[in-house]
Formats: structure tokens, sequence, C-alpha cells
């Protein structure tokens, strides 16, 4: 039997020695390796923390002290070290998830998968133990550099300075990348500590000083003394700016070394005030091909070869964000005035192909979405056209500044969103289904879905054409499918791609949601039920076509892969009553909840969003059985009011 195999909860580490500990820790990444190498996942992150993991549970009584991560995909060592030994599920269906979930554990507090947020939890949670005389128990949180980009990471620091005596810690894990190498002002600081001589020697020898010195508090206090006013003012070479800031600073701190991480965290613990450690450690630890991996160190993989590293996946069709990248670049060379802004993720969006090809007209921002949005609305005030590429989840992160920089002052910016729609195994946070719910109440914005890859390249030249507003492209996860041509394309760019004779049912798909609505035609066509199938392509405003069209139909179904609630389907039934077009509208779309993870066909499948289900429930609605009833369905006396003939069921 392993360690690892012995390990049930936190406590059973109480009793393990150093060599031990170093041994579990070897275990940990062999296990990691051989189980994240099947399952696909966050493999880099969390071969990174085993240490400063083990060594947070074994100082810390979780769940009673409270561990909050930022962000969660750095806790799969947390997952097997309180009880989920078997990572053989990991993000599939029914399986463990790949973020902290309260439905699995006890020890799991904040789900979310958004960076930045966590020391405004550890804030919130510290003043309630305090408030409530709970004086005896902590709060860790456990924060990526990255982390540190963010807004919401500053404004919980001004107010956990604010008042300094809660039992709260907040371990920095500098490794200097978040999915790619930090940028900023703050990263710059850290990665001067990181590669100091001094630091080198202490990283170097930590061990042995260890052992050696036998009260390792002098020798780590000479080095390490000072607070966040030390912290801060040595990256800003501004003292006086965060002089009235008094946070406890330990570090660095080897972040591989379980004695070092251990014996910071008793200090910072026993402190009885905030403390921060920072703990210097390394991407893919252990792991040569993770280490070597220059784009982002293994921070995201699918189903690896474990021995080499390399993909087991070969798709047979680019990836929309490859085709995105290729095009934007296509038109950078004929537009200088575009320039690429991201927040922490230009090799996730594409944007590195820009980036490469045009280095200074590319701006990565941090994980800061807020400040990208606003800082668009001040470049298209200097001339320039900015193409802001973010993951369609995030955008929700902006919307402030959306609606109030960009949309209030008719800003030209186009908004690129990735992974919109159901996203699959990374769970809630991640699934990209309230952009259009969101954006769509935006005064003046535009929003276009393209439904294959001619299209994306199509919107995306007609997005960054728009100087008087905000403009939005949206596309999914995953590569991209087959061309769906349209049979015609009306005077105001709407795509019929199939035209019934019979005008029973207009189905208005949104974007990759093309493929599903011509399934659906022709599952009906095969009941005797004619249904014409279009792509508005952009499907904010609705295009006048559509409701020109959907007066003609006995029924329009809207079929999109976001919330139904206040989604497109909501906007065309408004948008036909304002017309004064009678007919029925049924929004077919996902429900208004957390979808949990799981791959995208399962969760469709799940919600009715198939091709089965819709034919099911539109036979019926044109039959009169289910509602909304189609125009003249229905029965007086057991005769059909349509005198037109009837679907074969």
């Amino acid at each position: 039997m392993t360690l690892l195999e012995t390990i049930s909860g936190p406590r059973d580490l109480d009793a393990l020695s150093h060599e031990q500990l170093e041994q579990l820790a070897r275990e940990i990444r062999e296990y990691l390796v051989e189980s994240v190498s099947k399952t696909g996942g966050h493999l880099g992150p969390n071969l990174g923390v085993v240490e400063m993991t083990i060594a947070i549970h074994r100082v810390f009584d979780s769940p009673r002290d409270a561990i909050v991560f930022d962000t969660g995909h750095q806790s799969y060592v947390h997952k097997l070290l309180t009880g989920r030994k078997d990572l053989s599920t990991l993000r599939k269906t029914g399986g463990l998830a790949g973020y902290p979930q309260r439905s699995e554990s006890e020890h799991d507090i904040v789900e979310s998968s958004h960076a930045s947020s966590s020391l405004s939890w550890a804030d919130g949670i510290s003043r309630a133990f305090e408030m409530t005389g709970q004086d005896d128990r902590h709060v860790v949180a456990v924060v990526g550099d990255g982390a540190l980009t963010g807004g919401m990471t500053w404004e919980a620091l001004n107010n956990i300075s604010d008042d300094n005596t809660r039992n709260l810690v907040v371990v920095v894990n500098d490794n200097g990348r978040s999915y790619a190498p930090t940028i900023g002002g703050m990263a710059r600081f850290l990665n001067t500590v990181r590669t100091q001589q001094s630091y080198r020697n202490l990283h170097l020898s930590s061990r042995r000083a260890f052992d050696r010195l036998g009260g390792p508090a002098r020798a780590f206090y000479r080095g390490v003394r000072g607070g966040l006013h030390g912290f801060l003012s040595r990256f800003t070479d501004n003292e006086a700016l965060y002089s009235n800031l008094d946070i406890k600073y330990i570090g660095p701190v080897d972040g591989h070394d379980e004695h070092a991480m251990e014996w910071a965290l008793r200090q910072a613990k026993d402190y009885g005030a905030p403390v921060i450690v920072h703990a210097i450690t390394e991407k893919g630890r252990g792991y040569e091909p993770a280490r070597l991996d220059a784009a982002d160190q293994f921070h995201a993989v699918g189903q690896i070869d474990p021995e080499t590293g390399e993909s087991l996946e070969s798709p047979s069709a680019p990836s929309w964000t490859s085709v995105f990248a290729g095009e934007l670049v296509h038109l950078a060379e004929r537009n200088e005035r575009l320039v690429g802004i991201t927040a922490a993720m230009l090799r996730p969006t594409g944007l590195h192909r820009m980036a490469e090809r045009f280095p200074n007209r590319v701006l990565d921002v941090g994980i800061a979405e807020q400040h990208a949005a606003t800082s668009a609305a001040g470049l298209a005030f200097g001339g320039l056209h900015p193409v802001v590429a973010v993951y369609a989840t995030f955008i929700n992160r902006a919307f402030d500044q959306v609606l109030m920089d960009v949309a209030l002052h008719k800003a030209g910016v186009t908004f690129v969103l990735d992974r919109a729609g159901v996203t699959g195994p990374d769970g809630p946070s991640h699934h990209g289904v309230w952009d259009l719910s969101i954006l769509q109440v935006v005064p003046g914005i535009r929003i276009a879905a393209p439904r294959d890859s001619v299209r994306l390249a199509e919107e995306l030249g007609e997005a960054v054409a728009v100087d008087d507003g905000p403009t939005v492209l949206r596309f999914p996860k995953g590569t991209v499918g087959v061309d769906f041509e349209a049979v015609r394309r009306t005077d105001d760019g709407v795509d019929v791609l199939v035209e019934s004779e019979r005008k029973d049912v207009l189905l208005v798909t949104v974007g990759p949601m093309a493929g599903t609505g011509l399934q659906v035609a022709e599952r009906l066509e095969a009941q005797g039920i004619g249904a014409t199938v279009i792509d508005p392509r952009w499907v904010v405003p609705v295009p006048r076509s559509v409701v020109e069209l959907a007066a003609e139909y006995r029924i329009v179904v809207s079929i999109e892969d976001g919330i139904r609630v206040g989604g497109i389907g909501t906007r065309i039934r408004q948008d036909l009553r304002e017309a004064g077009v009678d007919t029925a509208v049924t929004e077919l779309g996902l429900p208004d909840e957390f979808l949990d993870h799981g791959s995208r066909g399962d969760i469709l499948e799940r919600v009715g969003l198939t091709p089965q289900h819709i034919a099911r429930d539109v036979t019926a609605m044109v039959l009169g059985s289910k509602l909304p009833h189609a125009r003249g369905a229905g029965t007086e006396s057991g005769v059909p009011t349509d005198t037109r003939p009837q679907p074969r069921v």
C-alpha cells in the first residue's frame, strides 16, 4: 500500500515523518500525471502546489479552518488529501469536479473558478469568525500570483489592512504564471524576488539551514522581515503610497520545501493577525514535459501520453479559436488601427498569433477584465479599434464597463467571446451561457454568432468595421464543424439555410446551433411539417427580415445555447409583438440554473437541446397538444381546424 492510499483525511498527515512527507509528495505527483493524462485537466498548476498543500493541511485544521483557493484549478492535491483519492472520474458527468465543490466535501468552500476573489471571501469569513466569537478558527487564502493582477484583490487588501486583529493567512503561490507568464508591475517585482541571488541561495540551502540551525525563526525573520508596506513598496518604489498598510510578510519561502512551508505557516498561524506568506513554486514541478512546455507548462491538458506529454487527441478540424486567430492577423495586416487586448489569456484566446506578428499592437492586462474594457474605450477614443478577446464566462465581470464606458460613449470596441455556450468539463463557472442575456440589454450593442468558420471570418470583418458602438462576436469551444451554406441571403444579412414550401415552422438558430436546426428540420419534414431554417448571423438587434418571415409562419422556434431567460428568443418574441405579428414563439435554450460539469453532449441531452427532443416538442406544438400552439392548430369536435394536410405521427 502506498502512503497516498493511507490518507483518508488531513489529520492522517500528522503522524508522518519528514521523509514520509517527501515520499507522499512524490506519490502524489506520480498519481497526478497518471490520472490527469487520462481525463485531462489542470496538470501543471497542481504539480506545483504539492508540498504547499501538504503543509497547509498539516498546520491548519480543515474544515474548521477555512481554506479558500484562488483559483480552484490548483485544488486537485487538496482533493486527494481530503479523502477524494480517485481522480478517474475527474471532470466527467457525475464525477469529481475540476474545481472545489461543496457537494463533494465539507473541506470545499468556494466553487467559483473566477480569479482574484479569494481575498474578499477570506475577508468576509474571517470577519464573521471574529464577530461571532470564533477566535480559534483561521482562514487561509491560497492565491496564485496571477490573481494579484486583478482589481478585487487590491480592494480586499485595502479592507484587510484596515483591521489587523483577525486570523487570516494569505499564501501567495508565486510561480510567475497565470496561464502564461504573469504580466504587470506586481509580476516584475515577484520575478525580481525569485531571481535575486539571496533568494536562490535561500532556495538551495533552506533544508540545510533548518537542519543545522535548529532555530529557523531567527534566520527566516532576518531575511524576510517586513509587512505588506515593505512588500508593496519594493515593487512600486513608492513607500508613501502604502505606508498605512500593516500586514506581516513572511517570505520568500521555497514552496517545494515542505519543512520550510510548514514552519512559515506555523509562524503565520501564531501571529494573531493577517499575514502574507510568499511561496516560490514551479509550475509543472517534477514532470519534465510540463516543465519544458514554453506555452503554459501544461496549465490545462487533454488526454496525453504520460511518458512523453504528447497529446493523444488529434482534431480533424481547426478550432474556433485558431480560425479567429488567423483571421484577426489577416485583418490587422490590412488595418493598422486594430489592436488586441486580453486578460491573462493571450494564447487561450488566440491573440498570441497577432502578438507574434504585431508585438506592439497586443496588450495583456492581466486578470483584469474590467480594466480591459475601459482601457479599450480609451483606445477607441484615441483613434484605434480594440479587439478584446476573453472567454465568454469572464465578460460577466466587465458588464458595467461595457455598459457605461464603452456603450454609453459609443466607443468602437469589438468583444470576442471564446468558449461561448456549454463548455463541458470545467463546470458551472466556466460555461459561457450568460453573455447573450446579459449583453443584449446594452443600448446600441450589436451581437454576432457565427455558425461556422466562413461566417466567423466574415462577421469578424463586419464587427471591426463598426466604430460607433460596441460589437460582440461569440463562438464555442472546440473544433469547427462543416460549413453550412445558405440557399439565399436577405437584404439585411439573414441567411436562409433551408426553405420549405410549406410555411409551418420557422427555426431561428443562433450560431453553431444551426446544425441542430437543420437536423430538426429534417425530422419535421419526415413528419409532413414544413420547416424553414434561418441564421440571423447578427442576432442583436433582431434583423427586420426575421420579423417579416415570422409573420408568414404558423410558429417560430428559436434555438440558442445560452440562457433562455432574456435570451435571443425572448428578444424575437418582443420584437414580433411590437411589430403586431401574432405568430407564437417558443424559445429553446438552456435553463436558468448552474449547469454541472460533464460532456457537452450529456448536458444538451439532459436539458433537451437535441434534435430529437426539439423535433418531438415542435411536432406537438404544431398538432396543438403542447403550448405554445402553432397558428391554426387544434380541433373542433375531433376535426382539425387547419384544413391543410396533417403531420404523419
